[in-house]
């Protein structure tokens, strides 16, 4: 069976809304490389959207999921709790940024640690109102939806949305969105649609994914702290493509030392085993009742297992250096390409391995060239790569390369990249 044959499957049988940017299926991978149901070989670059920060097909995660199995695969945690779960959640609010007492939760999904944050916040405060920003992406739920800051591909069609949803810009100083702008937009909210007494959190990820990888300035997260302190607001951290050592840190909130009352947790969280957290204050976290949190399979013993052996890979092979070390290895590759082609790369950006440029015409930054970024990704299969966009006007190629990635294919993947962008621009 071929790429052509399955791909004639796949559109017969899967909803066009579930689409695939390639049409490569894979038959296996190994840490930075994969290989398609044809042979071909391909550099990751994506790695699942920053899922697999340990690189596919660990061998420390492989035996953790297989001793686990030989166990057993499910009792549900909320029916017959087991170590593993413990274990890891007691890792998890040790790792958490900040020195408050924690407590966490597991559920499946992104977007489920963002609704249950959301139902955590509002438990604690009694209130109803949920802030967050232009570009920002939580997920696709209908209240995850309401949250995310940007209509196509993720809100059209779908509406209507929750209330009591509000967003305020997010600071960026390239588009000349300054941190006091933003921070004036949160006051006039107060003063205009919503009453700080009502509002039960501000949701904010400190570097955007989907929005186009811009970082939070750390004065707007201190600024968004104590705001939150002054009004008894709840600050929630979405972690969830920034977690696991991919900026450079554990979690990109202590560039700010900054530390959040909830964090959402999830993609690098097991190596590619589905679940996420909440991991919070503890005096936060107990708000709901008993039976108000969880989920079938939030915690799946086999999942659960993969996240420990996730944390022992980032401790044992240094992986919170190992970023720092990636990120700026693509930078200086990018930022010659972008002297190269000064017109079309208007900025090259990283924080740690969250690493994007943004492609413009003319060298304008206010004109964004989604022509050329489509163009990109549509040859990058040609070129044995895969890559992903993002951006507010889906205008951004964005890198996200696993952390165990040696020097040389991260190279010869950069070379790869340059010879495309070259055959297009």
């Amino acid at each position: 069976m071929n790429n052509q044959e399955l791909q004639a499957r796949k559109v017969k049988a899967i909803a066009r809304g579930q689409g695939n940017m390639y049409p490569v299926y894979v038959d296996r991978a190994l840490n930075s490389e994969l290989w398609d149901v044809e042979g071909k070989r391909y550099i990751d670059f994506g790695t699942g959207i920053a899922v697999c920060n340990t690189g596919h097909s660990h061998p420390k995660v492989i035996a953790a999921v297989k001793g686990q199995l030989e166990k057993f695969s499910h009792t549900c945690v909320m029916v017959n709790p087991y170590e593993v779960a413990v274990e890891l959640a007691e890792k998890l609010t040790v790792i958490a940024p900040g020195d408050s007492e924690k407590k966490a939760i597991f559920v499946s999904t992104g977007a489920e640690a963002v609704e249950n944050c959301v139902k955590i916040a509002r438990a604690h405060t009694g209130r109803r109102g949920v802030i967050a920003f232009n570009g920002g992406f939580h997920g696709r739920t209908n209240l995850t939806m309401a949250l995310t800051g940007k209509i196509s591909p993720y809100k059209h069609l779908f509406g209507p949305f929750p209330g009591d949803i509000f967003h305020a810009p997010f600071p960026m100083a390239c588009h000349d969105v300054s941190v006091k702008e933003s921070l004036k937009a949160i006051e006039n909210l107060f003063k205009v649609d919503i009453a700080p007494s009502d509002v039960a959190a501000i949701i904010v990820e400190p570097v955007q994914g989907e929005g186009g990888f811009y970082q939070a300035p750390a004065e707007f997260l201190q600024a968004l702290r104590a705001l939150c302190d002054e009004h008894g607001i709840v600050l929630i951290a979405d972690e969830i493509q920034t977690g696991f050592a991919r900026t450079g840190k554990m979690f990109a909130f202590e560039y700010a030392n900054v530390e959040p009352d909830l964090i959402t947790m999830a993609k690098g969280i097991a190596g590619g085993f589905p679940i996420s957290a909440v991991v919070g204050k503890s005096e936060i976290m107990d708000a709901p009742l008993p039976g108000g949190l969880g989920g079938t399979y939030g915690g799946s013993p086999v999942a659960c297992a993969a996240a420990l052996a996730v944390l022992d890979v980032i401790e044992e092979e240094n992986l919170v250096v190992r970023s720092a070390q990636v990120g700026e290895l693509f930078n200086q590759r990018l930022t010659a390409l972008q002297t190269k082609h000064p017109k079309l790369i208007g900025e090259v950006r990283n924080l740690g391995s969250m690493i994007a440029i943004e492609l413009v015409k003319d060298g304008d930054m206010e004109q964004p060239n989604a022509e050329l970024t489509q163009g990109i990704i549509a040859k990058a299969a040609e070129y044995g790569l895969v890559l992903l966009a993002c951006g507010f006007y889906g205008n951004v190629i964005r890198f996200l390369p696993a952390l165990t990635i040696s020097d040389e294919l991260a190279n010869e993947g950069l070379d790869k990249f340059e010879q495309l962008f070259d055959s297009i621009a």
